[in-house]
């Protein structure tokens, strides 16, 4: 399969618009963005396609990078970075199935799949799948699994896509603290190439107004605030799967420029044949 980055940034991306900071400034001179997040997947084998979580940046990130429309979508949950661009569906797709957990969310009573049909009732040419976490469902090609993770206060997943016949593996930690259940962290060893939510360094936990929790031995942060894991854990969590290759993404402008581009962290636009 052949996995392209199409977003790797947070809520607000990077540049951020309006921002001058050193950060979005020195993006501006590499030429380089990170919109909000979207992993685009190709089944070379079949030449199917599936797109995971649909971008508001959904029209540019098609127009930039050379890949195909997707036959077939998921949306880890409905987050509007996740899900806004599903819009985009409209006079696009003939019929564009969408993949979504079928568990109920007790905060919002309806489960992800159902959000979806809701929000979007208008799009005629979505066909939304109501699809159970932790068991593999066949799209384009490829076993998909959705795993729970940690993003409170919604419900949120984490993605596994292999494929049966080569045994290529590609995990997404989904949006989530470090608190990843263990059945989700089973589900998720072992990838060729991990996708991991990193979204600032964990020295920044000082300025949110939770902190950090999960602390690794040395007592570093491995989550910022409640929602989102820090760089080192997801570079811990990367260790715990034993991810064969890690990129880091979902990942803010507060990284001081001469870290923010420094790896693992993505950029837009990176592709990986597994």
């Amino acid at each position: 399969m052949r996995v392209t980055l199409l977003g790797t940034g947070d809520t607000t991306g990077t540049p951020t618009v309006g921002c001058d900071c050193d950060t979005c400034e020195e993006a501006r001179e590499r030429g380089v963005e990170r919109s909000r997040f979207s992993v685009h997947v190709e089944n070379e084998r079949t030449g199917e396609s599936l797109l995971i979580d649909l971008s508001p940046d959904f029209r540019q990130q098609f127009l930039d990078h050379d890949v195909p429309l997707p036959d077939a979508a998921l949306v880890t949950h409905i987050h509007f970075d996740h899900l806004d661009g599903l819009g985009n569906a409209y006079r696009l797709f003939d019929d564009l199935p969408v993949y979504a957990a079928d568990e109920v969310d007790p905060v919002t009573g309806e489960s992800v799949a159902d959000t979806i049909r809701s929000k979007y009732d208008y799009l005629d040419r979505v066909t939304v799948r109501d699809t159970p976490p932790l068991e593999p469902t066949r799209i384009c090609g490829l076993d998909v699994t959705l795993v729970p993770v940690d993003h409170p206060p919604l419900v949120c997943y984490g993605v596994v896509v292999a494929d049966p016949e080569t045994g290529a593996k590609l995990s997404l930690s989904g949006d989530t603290s470090y608190d990843v259940p263990d059945a989700s962290r089973a589900a998720l060893a072992e990838p060729d190439l991990l996708l991991a939510d990193g979204i600032v360094p964990a020295r920044f936990c000082e300025y949110h107004p939770l902190g950090g929790r999960h602390e690794g031995p040395d007592g570093t942060p491995y989550t910022f605030g409640s929602k989102h894991m820090t760089r080192e854990g997801a570079l811990a969590l990367a260790d715990d799967l034993a991810a064969a290759e890690t990129r880091l993404v979902h990942l803010a402008h507060y990284y001081p420029p001469e870290e923010a581009f420094a790896e693992p962290l993505a950029v837009d636009g990176e592709t990986y044949d597994l």
